[in-house]
């Protein structure tokens, strides 16, 4: 152990006693006892005691001290005593001029750091050197997981339902702050009445359908008057022949010309329900607001088991010839026309029928 030759209380630890120590200069005693050990703690409390042996306990009793043993307690790690950034004995003797290891952090002495400049003096004036607290954690718990992918995708969700509640409450607009909820009630009632306005006009309706009073069936004509044989026959039993259907329609509920794209007819005969001919027709634009008349091209074709059969007389008799009947007056047609309609405008075929029961042919 290197002894502290300058403290005062070194010698109390066994060191050597320095001359200058005057607090431990030994004096004779006036009564000497031979072969005893002076305690000096006993002593202290009463001096006329003669000195024992005191006897360590902690080490089995093995050896004597002098009432203190730095054995029997524990060690704190510096066994002289602790000494401030200043020696007075020494400062005193040099002249108080001397360098302090405190200086540069008690902001109270010289600068010896030249991290701002030379000296006490900065690069621009006095430094002033300030005590900067400990950090703390980097990043907090929460701060980490909103670095990470689930928390950038729940940042973002919490920010829309933020926007979304501030929105209902007419707080913000979607598009800026102008289009608000109230301005967009609005907006969407303007568009539906606009819209629906336009549908009004530009809807095509389905037109109405009846059959020219005075001359209901035409004789076929043209090109259609040969495509169709013209027959009527007892075996065996059947019938055919081309016609025009004289048609006029109803178009007063449009207000844009209507166009079918596809027309196609059905004739069932009324007392039986048998079906005895069919019509097609394409691509027809009629105008709107008005009762244009339009010609269908009809095709009658039928066949029966004998000349027996209802439905054959119904159409022979109708048909054949006016010399051959007493009074020249042939009994009526009737038959049910059934029209199925392709209209542009409209999603779904739509079907419209009329019937003839009282006009002959």
């Amino acid at each position: 152990m290197d002894y502290d030759r300058k403290s005062a209380v070194s010698s109390f630890y066994g060191g050597r006693k320095s001359s200058l120590d005057a607090l431990n200069q030994d004096f004779p005693s006036p009564n000497p006892v031979p072969d005893q050990r002076r305690d000096d703690a006993s002593s202290f409390f009463n001096p006329q005691r003669q000195s024992r042996g005191s006897v360590d306990i902690l080490n089995n009793g093995r050896t004597s001290t002098a009432g203190y043993n730095q054995g029997s307690f524990f060690h704190a790690g510096r066994e002289e005593p602790l000494k401030g950034g200043r020696d007075e004995e020494e400062e005193g003797m040099r002249g108080g001029d001397d360098w302090d290891v405190y200086a540069d952090f008690n902001n109270a002495g010289p600068r010896y750091s030249t991290g701002f400049g030379s000296g006490d003096q900065g690069a621009t004036g006095p430094v002033e050197l300030v005590t900067v607290p400990a950090l703390g954690p980097e990043w907090r718990r929460s701060e980490m997981r909103d670095m990470t992918k689930s928390g950038r995708r729940e940042k973002k969700s919490d920010a829309r339902k933020e926007k979304w509640t501030q929105w209902k409450r007419g707080e913000r607009g979607m598009c800026g702050k102008y289009f608000t909820r109230r301005v967009l009630v609005f907006t969407l009632f303007a568009l539906c009445a606009a819209v629906a306005i336009v549908l009004a006009f530009t809807i095509p309706r389905v037109p109405g359908f009846a059959f020219k009073s005075d001359s209901p069936l035409l004789n076929a004509t043209g090109s259609w008057k040969n495509a169709v044989p013209t027959t009527f026959s007892r075996f065996p039993t059947n019938f055919s022949f081309p016609a025009f259907a004289s048609l006029q329609i109803d178009t007063n509920g449009n207000f844009l010309p209507l166009t079918f794209d596809h027309l196609h007819a059905s004739i069932f005969d009324l007392d039986t329900g048998r079906q005895v001919g069919t019509g097609d027709m394409s691509h027809k634009t009629l105008p709107a607001k008005s009762f244009p008349q339009i010609q269908l091209p009809l095709n009658f074709t039928y066949t029966a088991a004998n000349d027996s059969d209802q439905t054959w007389l119904n159409w022979y008799n109708a048909c054949k010839n006016r010399a051959l009947i007493v009074g020249g007056v042939r009994p009526p047609v009737k038959f049910r026309l059934v029209l199925d309609m392709d209209i542009a405008g409209l999603p779904t075929e739509h079907h419209a029928s009329t019937q003839l029961s009282q006009n002959g042919v």
